[in-house]
């Protein structure tokens, strides 16, 4: 099935509660493209067919019980069973390896807790951020407020950009016009992110 196919099938099946999981499967270690789920779920929204705040409620909740779900797991297993995991062939199904966790690590490490809001924004640490949160055991309550926070942000820019696409654009060209500015509205984010952490440390 090509990815207009799957698009379309999705679209002609969806409710709050499909875009709830999906995305807690997204937000756990399952590799699911988020800007696949919630832009054309506000597609659909431009054609009064779902309530974009609602929908965007929807997403970050699913988001944040996937990442809740990526915390609980790595603060009970522990570095080094999550670490063979990642290297086994289960790991590299779910698209998992040690050079990923590794980075992700680094940057939990290096900037705390404020990188798991930040993580929610970078297109290589959305899942894999919760891990070291987890490996860490950041504080609990903490860890979802900036998962939230980070989640809200990205899910209603992508509900957003669905929204606008309504207006403009078929359906069928739909899946290839969000994987492709998709990668654009994440690019905007590490510069953002570097220029942060940049002035944070010429203030330092």
């Amino acid at each position: 099935m090509d990815l207009t196919a799957l698009l379309e099938w999705y679209l002609d099946n969806l409710n709050y509660g499909v875009l709830t999981i999906l995305m807690i499967l997204e937000n756990s270690l399952v590799p699911l493209p988020a800007e696949l789920i919630v832009a054309p779920a506000a597609y659909q929204a431009a054609n009064g067919e779902m309530s974009l705040l609602a929908l965007i409620a929807c997403t970050t909740f699913g988001s944040t019980i996937g990442a809740i779900i990526n915390y609980g797991i790595s603060r009970h297993l522990g570095r080094f069973i999550i670490y063979k995991f990642a290297d086994s062939r289960m790991g590299k199904l779910l698209m998992l390896d040690k050079s990923k966790l590794e980075r992700a690590e680094r940057l939990f490490l290096k900037h705390g807790n404020i990188s798991t809001f930040f993580g929610r924004l970078l297109p290589f640490g959305r899942q894999l951020i919760s891990i070291p949160a987890g490996l860490a055991r950041m504080p609990i309550l903490s860890f979802i407020f900036y998962t939230t926070i980070g989640s809200a942000i990205w899910n209603s820019i992508l509900a957003g950009a669905g929204y606008y696409l309504a207006h403009i654009l078929p359906r069928e060209e739909l899946a290839n016009t969000i994987n492709r500015y998709s990668l654009e509205i994440s690019a905007v984010f590490v510069v953002i992110i570097i220029i942060y952490i940049f002035f944070k440390r010429k203030k330092n």
